[in-house]
Parts: structure tokens; C-alpha cells; sequence
């Protein structure tokens, strides 16, 4: 993600932050623009852009501190296009449920920058169906945790709540043995499913390559997921595999691997913004001298991202260590796992 500044004082701030710290102006995020705008506290939230002399207000969602972006104050949306995607939200009279809810949407935002980033719509024409990307956010009933499942179907994307609470969240990804588990980290793989109905699956020539990589999607699902939460994964599944899960299905594995893509592209467009240059005090020949130097966004290859990337994993992995915090990265990307990234990424840029 690249650098933010509240454009009255200059001064450095977060993708989410609603006020600058330094000034103490409001901000607010402009999608289309890819801006934090500044604006002096006001009632209605309004203000007018020097620039083009529109005048925006806060999307709905901001006064349940849901949201920080903006919308054209004389429009007819009053949600922006990251919440307006929201089909159903849970019950916010349960303070539990809004706290959860809040962190939901930071991250389902930090999606919606990628998603842009790249070019990508969320909603498609297709032959057969008109496909649009929605959202449903609900709450499991006390007396049966697992009623809702996150998954998607047709465009609709479920998450469970609870997927919110950090406690809740390690609790499942100890029992499923799972290296890596975030709401943002969700948000991936779920949409990647929505993008193989979109992209791959109405193309025959598309498929057919993805087939070559990710093996046959027409294996029935229901059975792969039965099997695979009773054997677990083959033993040697790192060498083709981002995840062990991935291991489960073509269709998981391409989920899981669209997920690092979004990983890794939003990590370097981070890095490249920050000017990172990585020169570490060893000898020479040691795969590690890198300079960020490029936005990966802008079109440069798959096998040139990776070799700036797989560096940067090893830097963020040590600095998270000497925390004595898990590994920011977990993971190994394998020659076959490249390839299927070059996939993804050469779909995305056509």
C-alpha cells in the first residue's frame, strides 16, 4: 500500500485513520482518487476540495465508526464503494457485534485498495448470469457456534464474526494447524473464488491453462473436503503447494494461491513506496541485495516480483522474530507455486 499524508500538514498517516494526529483535521478517503483528504471538523462532515470543487461527506457507515471514506455529498449513494458491496451486517444493538463488525470492515477496505490496484471489478456480464460481488457478516447463535460458515456461493461472500475476535481466530488456526490465519487474509481467498467464476471459468482457454496447474476442478468438492480433513494433506505438499490446504481442491488452491498474490503485491507496493533497500552485512552472493525500486502494480513480471519479494520475506520474518512475535510470512514459495502466480498475475494484466 503506498504512504498516506492529511494534505494540510503533510504529516504521515494510517489507510484507516478518520484524524491526523499533528493538526488534528478529519480525514477521509477518497476511492476513485487514492487520497486522504483534510478537512477542519464540521457537523455534516462536508468539505470542498481545492482541486475539482466537490464537495464529498462521509459514506453511512462512518457513524457507526465503520468508515472512513467519502462520497459525493450531493450524490445519490450514501455508501461508498466498499460498503455499498454489504448485503447483511449483524445486529449492532450487541456492542460485541459492532466491535467485530468495525475491524470486519478496516480490513474488507484494505481489499477494496488492492482490488483497485489492479484493475479488477466486482461486478461482470457473463453469458449466463450477471455475477456481482456482495457481503453477508453474521453472527453465529450462542448455542451453535457453528452455524454460520465463511464461504462464498454466487458471487456472495459469508464470514462469520467471530472471525473478528483474535481469540476466537487463534483458537481455530491451532486446531486446524494452520501457519497463517487474518480477517484481511479471508477477505483473499474468499474473493478469489468469486474472481475463478468471473475469470476463469467462462474462458475454455483459461481453464484449460488453469487445469494444467491446478489439476481438475470438476473433482467433486464435497468428497476432497471429506478427505482432506480426514487424511490431512500429502506429505510432500510444500513442493507444489502455498498451503496445505491448497492441497484440498483446485478450486482452495487456486483461492489460496490468488490470497498470496494479493499478499505479495500489496508487501512490495508497501516496500517500493518506503524506498526499502535491503543490503545486508554479509558476503556478497547471497540472494538478499535487492532495491525495492518499482511499483509492482505497474506491470513488471511474476519472476521479477519474486526475486525482490522472497528477500523482503526474510527481512520482515527476522524483524518479527527479534519481537519474539510467529513469522510475519510463514511460507515457502516453490517453483510450481510461481507458476501459478505468473497465472494469476498474466489473467489480471490482460
Amino acid at each position: 500500500m503506498k504512504i498516506f499524508q492529511c494534505t494540510h500538514c503533510k504529516n504521515p498517516v494510517y489507510f484507516e485513520n478518520t484524524s491526523c494526529e499533528k493538526c488534528g483535521n478529519q480525514l477521509g478517503y477518497l476511492f476513485k482518487e487514492e487520497e486522504m483528504l483534510s478537512f477542519p471538523y464540521t457537523e455534516k462532515h462536508q468539505l470542498t476540495t481545492q482541486a475539482s470543487g466537490k464537495s464529498y461527506t462521509y459514506c453511512s457507515n462512518q457513524q457507526f465508526h465503520a468508515c472512513n471514506w467519502l462520497v459525493p455529498a450531493e450524490g445519490t449513494d450514501t455508501f461508498c464503494e466498499a460498503c455499498a458491496t454489504n448485503n447483511m451486517i449483524p445486529d449492532l444493538s450487541f456492542q460485541e457485534n459492532k466491535l467485530d463488525w468495525q475491524k470486519i470492515e478496516a480490513a474488507k477496505r484494505r481489499l477494496f485498495y488492492s482490488l483497485k490496484k489492479l484493475s479488477l471489478p466486482v461486478s461482470f456480464e457473463l453469458a449466463d448470469q450477471n455475477l456481482e460481488l456482495s457481503f453477508d457478516f453474521l453472527a453465529s447463535d450462542p448455542n451453535n457456534p457453528g452455524s454460520v460458515k465463511t464461504g462464498h456461493a454466487n458471487g456472495r461472500i459469508t464470514l462469520n464474526i467471530n472471525e473478528a475476535d483474535a481469540v476466537h481466530r487463534e483458537y481455530i488456526k491451532e486446531q486446524l494447524s494452520e501457519r497463517y490465519r487474518t480477517l484481511l487474509g479471508h477477505f483473499r481467498h474468499e474473493v478469489g473464488h468469486f474472481y475463478w467464476d468471473a475469470l476463469v471459468k467462462p474462458n475454455p482457454k483459461v481453464l484449460q491453462e488453469f487445469r494444467a496447474l491446478f489439476g481438475d476442478d470438476s473433482l467433486d468438492y464435497g468428497e476432497a473436503l471429506e478427505r482432506h480433513y480426514k487424511e490431512g494433506p500429502p506429505q510432500n505438499w510444500r513442493k507444489n503447494y502455498i498451503s496445505s490446504y491448497a492441497t484440498m481442491h483446485p478450486w482452495e488452491d487456486w483461492a489460496e494461491t490468488w490470497a498470496h498474490y494479493l499478499h505479495l503485491m500489496d508487501m512490495l507496493e508497501t516496500a517500493y513506496h518506503f524506498g526499502m533497500e535491503i543490503d545486508p552485512e554479509l558476503k556478497k552472493n547471497n540472494n538478499l541485495d535487492v532495491s525495492c525500486d518499482f511499483d509492482p502494480y505497474e506491470g513488471a513480471s511474476m519472476r521479477k516480483i519474486i526475486k525482490h519479494y522472497l528477500p523482503l520475506t526474510y527481512v520482515v520474518n527476522s524483524l518479527s522474530r527479534s519481537m519474539g512475535a510467529p513469522d510475519l510470512y510463514p511460507f515457502v514459495i516453490s517453483e510450481p507455486v510461481i507458476k501459478k502466480l505468473d497465472f494469476i498475475h498474466r489473467l489480471v494484466l490482460d
